[in-house]
């Protein structure tokens, strides 16, 4: 499932009409300055869950007969005139016999063409280095440290593979471009007549995704979670009656994390500038200059105004400036059918700008409200949904004004969720 939203425009003729501020929206894109208050749909509990279920288009997998593993996921962006840039993977990876689970978020940015492309072949470039790996091993237990070193290196030979696969076209690599005229790299990229393979695998270099993907053995005692970006993973535990404890699994790769910063400043001593205005970069800046110049910039010629990409590209020396090799961690689990119950979440940076600093006690409250809920209740209500409901006020007058407010442009950034049972 590539988490893809079903979002159209809904009647609000539900409720009636009342005024939201800019302090009502919680995570809210908009600047205070703007035209408030405005006015947004009032909707009763039922209107407004029916509501927020269309706008998020939920989905649920069971890996066992029993439903004690399974994962919800849900795609939410409220402004009906956005399409959402995020998405989610949840699969079954069949290895001899033996099935492991894969579930991630990604966070697109700039176009949806690459996230697209990463949440569909993530998941099949993992269950083919899986492979190798295990045939390897033959009958033996591969050691969770190797499955770690393998995950890493098949997200790391994905994401090079996107900018090996343009430069294949020209044979030579970059150092012939300098033998090519604009028109003959156009003629090699404008292939859209003719199929478009070529112009496909150049615009994937023009985007960007995070990637947050957990993989756990089929044995279910171990889980590894590969971080690429700003995506959030969560492990929220029971450790008594209507007790939980929530642990953050991730740190965040971007201008914000002092560590991630003095990170790029080592690999690039002498450059000042290689961290501006708290950001790292985007897909350019994994090349040398001429990538972008002398291909991207033919992809669309004349088309765009390169000079935001040359404030860019005057500072790029010596990269990649942005790390292709995610952060991948191992957590032992206990499959044992008495362990305390855990729930893996994973989020885009959308959820945790709603949640803001009451991340955890919202997550608090939605495990002890769904530890509470029946096996028939959970089975109907997607736990990835209560747990947005909850996030952005739980109560239907809170809801309706994210999900009804009357704007055109987006008043939330794009929300991914994965809630796996573990």
């Amino acid at each position: 499932m590539d988490g893809i939203p079903e979002c159209s425009k809904l009647s609000w003729d539900a409720g009636p009409t009342s005024f939201a501020s800019f302090g009502d929206i919680p995570g809210n894109l908009c600047s205070p300055t703007d035209d408030w208050p405005r006015p947004f749909r009032n909707l009763n509990h039922d209107a407004a869950w029916e509501h927020l279920a269309a706008a998020s288009n939920p989905h649920s997998v069971k890996f066992d007969p029993t439903g004690r593993w399974r994962a919800d996921a849900l795609n939410f962006q409220p402004c009906a005139e956005t399409s959402s840039q995020d998405r989610y993977a949840i699969q079954e990876i069949h290895i001899q016999g033996r099935v492991w689970t894969l579930s991630a978020v990604f966070d697109g940015h700039l176009g949806s063409h690459t996230v697209e492309h990463v949440a569909h072949h993530m998941p099949i470039i993992v269950r083919e280095h899986l492979e190798l790996i295990t045939q390897k091993h033959g009958d033996r237990v591969v050691p969770p440290p190797l499955i770690a070193d393998m995950f890493a290196m098949a997200i790391r030979a994905f994401d090079d593979a996107i900018a090996n696969d343009v430069l294949e076209l020209f044979p030579g690599g970059l150092s012939s471009l300098s033998r090519l005229s604009d028109s003959q790299i156009q003629e090699v990229l404008d292939d859209q007549l003719s199929g478009g393979q070529n112009y496909t695998k150049a615009r994937l270099c023009l985007y960007g995704t995070t990637a947050l993907v957990a993989l756990v053995d089929p044995d279910h005692q171990n889980l590894w979670l590969a971080n690429l970006g700003d995506c959030q993973g969560l492990m929220v535990s029971e450790t008594g009656e209507k007790a939980w404890n929530v642990e953050v699994l991730t740190r965040f790769h971007n201008g914000e994390n002092p560590l991630e910063v003095q990170r790029v400043m080592n690999e690039h001593p002498g450059e000042p500038e290689c961290i501006l205005d708290g950001r790292l970069g985007d897909t350019p800046f994994k090349q040398p200059p001429e990538f972008t110049r002398r291909i991207l910039y033919n992809l669309y010629p004349g088309q765009h105004d390169t000079s935001p990409w040359e404030e860019f590209l005057m500072r790029n020396h010596t990269p990649p400036y942005i790390s292709s090799t995610p952060e991948v961690t191992h957590y032992p689990l206990d499959p044992s059918p008495r362990a305390p119950r855990k729930y893996l979440i994973l989020c885009s940076d959308g959820f945790t700008d709603i949640c803001g600093t009451n991340q955890h006690e919202i997550v608090d409250q939605w495990a002890r409200t769904s530890a509470c809920s029946s096996s028939r209740e959970l089975d109907e209500k997607s736990l990835a949904l209560r747990l947005l409901w909850q996030a952005l006020g739980n109560d239907p007058t809170s809801v309706s004004r994210v999900l009804t407010l009357n704007m055109d442009s987006p008043w939330l950034d794009d929300v991914s969720i994965v809630v796996q049972c573990l």
